[in-house]
């Protein structure tokens, strides 16, 4: 009851933009099972966000090449979530965004200019609807966690999961030692 209490109150904030959504062991979505998502924008009209550790096994390909070589590894556009997955959302670091202190949107139809990255690029993004996300909270589908730069870039996304969760506090952290299928445990 703690941690549903504790969640229900973080979504109880003003916003949540510059956080992180970490999905709880009961979030079976397999949009959503094991994701970390970075809340871009959250308001009273809803919140967008993308999933921060679902590389795919494509590359950026010819939309973007002047992106390529800033392109963190590893350099594969990620699956943002399962929202207008034609859409691209850029994320670098040095930019003055409101995402993350450092790290901010970039707009990819641009050429990088002086940005000297990394980038990761994300093809679509997540979506909620008014209150939407507060219910989902409030169901312990979701922890909030503070984000971190390094978060947005991690060189091993598949670990981004157990990486967050670890550094929570208390009980929390012990969800990252869950097992894929605790069936199996």
């Amino acid at each position: 009851m703690a941690h549903r209490a504790r969640s229900y109150q973080n979504a109880r904030m003003d916003t949540l933009a510059g956080r992180l959504l970490v999905a709880g062991a009961n979030l079976l979505d397999p949009n959503f099972y094991r994701t970390v998502v970075l809340i871009l924008e959250h308001d009273a009209g809803g919140a967008v966000g993308v999933v921060l550790n679902r590389p795919s096994t494509s590359g950026p390909g010819d939309e973007l090449p002047d992106w390529v070589p800033l392109l963190a590894e590893p350099c594969v556009v990620f699956v943002g979530g399962p929202v207008e997955p034609q859409a691209a959302v850029g994320l670098a670091e040095g930019t003055d965004g409101p995402v993350l202190p450092g790290v901010g949107i970039v707009d990819l139809s641009a050429p990088p200019g002086e940005l000297r990255g990394p980038v990761r690029v994300y093809a679509g993004y997540a979506g909620w609807a008014p209150g939407q996300l507060e219910l989902e909270l409030a169901a312990d589908g979701w922890i909030v966690a503070d984000a971190l730069p390094d978060d947005v870039f991690a060189a091993e996304p598949d670990r981004l999961w157990s990486t967050v969760l670890r550094r929570q506090p208390g009980r929390t952290a012990w969800l990252a030692t869950l097992p894929v299928d605790p069936r199996l445990n």
